[in-house]
């Protein structure tokens, strides 16, 4: 009778079997890894892209509010353009001009007068100034008096100031415009 040893055999299929595992598994790992590479390329990619688009709309952000700001600043010179257009006009519809009035003070006014303030209220106006005696500011008011365009001159207050050593005369007077 002939024996036959079948456990060789079984140790020789078996160490084949673990060799094929083996080597499957280690492909498998090597595919896995080869998987997880691909994987984590393309989330640092998104992650590049991102960073990316969060760096361009910062920019755009940014370009948007300077735009923003120089808008507001061009709003606020519309702004001040057109309240001046609306002086201009509203001056345009007034019977007397400033401009002519401040003309005929410049021409009536003596040498030695200068003027600190005028203010105009409706057809009243208050001139302030320094003049360097008594006999100027009669002078002024009566070049004033002679002139078409005022009425009511009238000497408010005269006092005597001291500027640089120099005895001055400080006055107010009091005039009405008359319109034309």
């Amino acid at each position: 009778m002939i024996k036959i040893n079948l456990l060789l055999a079984r140790k020789e299929k078996k160490k084949v079997g673990m060799r094929k595992e083996v080597v499957i598994l280690i492909l498998s790992l090597a595919f896995l890894f080869l998987l997880l590479m691909v994987i984590q390329w393309k989330m640092d990619k998104e992650k590049e892209d991102t960073l990316r688009q969060i760096s361009e709309t910062r920019k755009e952000i940014n370009y948007y509010k300077s735009l923003t700001s120089e808008v507001t600043k061009a709003k606020e010179a519309q702004k001040i353009l057109q309240d001046k257009l609306n002086l201009i006009n509203s001056l345009r519809k007034e019977k007397m001009s400033p401009a002519r009035v401040l003309d005929e003070l410049s021409i009536d006014r003596p040498e030695k007068i200068q003027f600190e303030s005028l203010k105009k209220v409706g057809s009243k106006l208050g001139i302030e100034g320094i003049a360097l005696d008594d006999e100027t500011v009669a002078n002024f008011m009566t070049n004033l008096r002679k002139s078409k365009l005022f009425k009511n001159v009238d000497l408010i207050v005269t006092e005597q100031i001291e500027q640089s050593k120099i005895k001055l005369k400080k006055f107010v007077l009091s005039c009405e415009i008359i319109p034309m």
